[in-house]
């Protein structure tokens, strides 16, 4: 089934200038290599190793803890099967306004949280309710993990922000609510990494769908992550990122209903070729050597949508980047599998094309569109749809998609939450 919903012009002809001038190809190379890399373990005593590797430093008796602060430790009382015990088995926790004063370059960063929802002395995971700030930025806003892991079925809740430092220190305060009585903050692990600046649309290129609006994500614009999944594939854990230590997830429990299409995987001779204007840290190799298309029957494909389903917040924009590569042998040219894409139910695209917007196939691309979602009810169901173009005639009459990132933008005044909503 497809959507009806008519797009603006063709983009068809630009996409041949696009190819034409499009010739220059490189072998992927090596990982971005940060300036600023911390991992503190809340509340622990000593180093110690991750699942993936990567050791944490305590921050007890740390530099990053202001003197005049008062704050407790604790263990968590029991481990559940799928949590770590790096970071997750200590905590820091605060009964009143509390900030970690990090010294770094300034420049663009991610800051990871994490929060495993415990018993911390004798202290219920329920009560502890509270935001987090950093400048002008509010990345949580009565923030219950409690809440959330009993939401999402999770047993740990792990919030990702992408934004610009200014100066050379980052203060990071946990506030616990002064709308609930007993209420605390904690934090298992805090981790900061220099990122490059990858998810900036300063081009004007990136439009607002179902308008030829551009929106501009810039140095005053934060990000909080909310989805990232290798489509088509496995797991690609933080170790075996692009030196972002980002997790890419298993697309499938988010594809809607029994039509899921098929999965693909680059053959022994296709090398994935980074083009030389898009740096290889984007997104790792593996991401672009596999792939979920409609599959072989063309007639089966023209009867419905790949669609996949997303749960966000209310009352915000969103931007979707979406990874593209062409890893069948036999595609190589425009418009041998040429597609639809819908976001939000609005056309983003009517002739999106893997192998024609590069020239050829084995070479990655991505396209980032921003969607904005009304306020209503808490949640609302974001979805993402592929359906093969016929107009044009396509050789196949198929799609296909590799990655997807999604990310909350912040608002004018900073906020990235709701108060009082589920994070």
């Amino acid at each position: 089934m497809r959507k009806t919903t008519v797009s603006s012009s063709s983009c068809y002809g630009s996409v041949l200038i696009f190819v034409c001038l499009f010739v220059s190809i490189r072998v992927y190379a090596g990982d971005y290599v940060p300036t600023d890399k911390y991992l503190l373990n809340c509340g622990a005593n000593s180093k110690a190793t991750d699942s993936g590797g990567r050791e944490w430093t305590p921050d007890n008796n740390s530099k990053f803890l202001l003197a005049t602060a008062e704050s407790t430790t604790a263990e968590a009382s029991e481990q559940a099967s799928s949590v770590d015990t790096v970071p997750f088995m200590t905590a820091r926790l605060f009964h009143s306004d509390f900030t970690y004063s990090i010294p770094l370059s300034p420049g663009h960063k991610f800051i990871r949280l994490y929060f495993y929802p415990s018993t911390y002395n004798n202290l219920n995971a329920t009560n502890a309710i509270f935001s987090v700030t950093t400048g002008r930025y509010t990345l949580l806003k009565n923030f219950s993990a409690a809440q959330t892991t009993e939401a999402l079925n999770y047993a740990y809740v792990l919030k990702e922000y992408s934004l610009n430092v200014v100066g050379d220190t980052l203060n990071i305060t946990f506030s616990p609510s002064k709308k609930y009585p007993n209420t605390f903050a904690f934090v298992n692990g805090i981790e900061i990494v220099s990122m490059p600046d990858i998810y900036n649309t300063v081009d004007g290129q990136t439009m607002i769908v179902g308008t030829q609006t551009p929106f501009i994500v810039d140095n005053t614009t934060a990000l909080e992550h909310v989805y990232r999944l290798n489509v088509g594939g496995s797991l690609i854990s933080p170790s075996r990122d692009t030196g972002l230590y980002r997790s890419w997830y298993d697309d499938s429990p988010y594809i809607y209903g029994a039509a899921i299409g098929v999965t693909e995987t680059a053959g022994p001779n296709m090398s994935i070729k980074y083009p030389t204007k898009m740096p290889t840290y984007v997104a790792p190799v593996e991401v672009y050597q596999t792939a979920r298309s409609m599959g072989p029957n063309a007639s089966v494909n023209l009867q419905y949508n790949l669609t996949w389903i997303f749960s966000i917040d209310s009352g915000f924009s969103y931007m979707v980047r979406l990874h593209f590569c062409e890893i069948a042998d036999n595609i190589t040219k425009i418009n041998q599998r040429m597609f639809e894409i819908f976001i939000y139910n609005q056309t983003a695209e009517t002739e999106a094309d893997a192998a024609g917007w590069v020239g050829g196939n084995g070479i990655p691309v991505y396209k980032d569109y921003v969607v904005f979602v009304p306020t209503g009810v808490p949640q609302q169901d974001l979805w993402l749809a592929l359906h093969p173009q016929t107009s044009l005639k396509s050789e196949y009459y198929d799609a296909i998609l590799n990655g997807v990132e999604i990310f909350k933008i912040s608002d004018v005044n900073g906020i990235a939450c709701r108060q009082g909503r589920i994070q």
